[in-house]
């Protein structure tokens, strides 16, 4: 595989790094000249300087062949956008992922249509979200392409839903429970299956119907 990695810090590098031990073939794209410096002693000819966002720069680095994968990893936002628009509608690159550094930004690469996405803040949230219990309802996953999100939700002995079983509820078109975890055992939720307290309950279900499915499974 080739790949064109822009932006050479540490998650420009460390990508650019593990690709080349899998044997792939790499071009790093580094604006910054002290950056660029360090980063050839290490990668050599494998490291290009320059400004990633310029047309130019990205056919120096071999844009042209096309690659099959570009990863717009720089720490600006902005410029990420630009790198994944050129290489997606000007190059024709078919794989291409995107480094969302502040999730407010999210939406303006949702807008363009530039997925996958990265966000480590989003990440790191996610995961404080699940080991924290006072959330009732957790976003595990965005599936950006097909419209879709998977949630983890917790019943309590409060819920209305506790004791009813799933064919009974009135979940929010757009919405469908995957699987209830119970004592540690995971099984598929099914029209029969009885949700109890203390149960983790996965659904996946369209943007903007979190507050519904909260509403039939967590609140009278």
């Amino acid at each position: 595989m080739y790949a064109i990695v822009a932006g050479g810090g540490k998650v420009g590098a460390n990508v650019a790094r593990s690709l080349l031990r899998l044997g792939n073939e790499v071009t790093l794209v580094e604006q910054e000249r002290d950056r660029f410096e360090r980063l050839e002693d290490e990668f050599e000819h494998q490291v290009q300087r320059g400004d990633a966002t310029e047309l130019h720069v990205l056919e120096r680095a071999g844009i042209g062949r096309p690659p099959d994968i570009v990863l717009a990893l720089t720490g600006d936002d902005e410029d990420n956008l630009v790198i994944a628009q050129l290489a997606r509608e000007k190059y024709g690159v078919e794989q291409v992922i995107a480094r969302v550094n502040d999730p407010r930004n999210q939406a303006h690469f949702d807008l363009l249509g530039i997925s996958p996405t990265v966000c480590a803040t989003s990440s790191i949230m996610a995961l404080v979200e699940h080991e924290v219990p006072e959330h009732d309802l957790i976003h595990l996953l965005e599936l950006r392409k097909e419209n879709l999100e998977i949630v983890e939700v917790a019943i309590d002995r409060d819920s209305p839903s506790a004791g009813k079983r799933v064919e009974a509820l009135e979940l929010p078109d757009g919405a469908r429970l995957i699987s209830v975890m119970r004592s540690g055992r995971a099984e598929i939720a099914v029209g029969s299956t009885q949700l109890e307290a203390g149960d983790q309950v996965l659904a996946i279900l369209e943007p903007g119907k979190e507050d519904e499915l909260r509403r039939v499974l967590l609140r009278r």
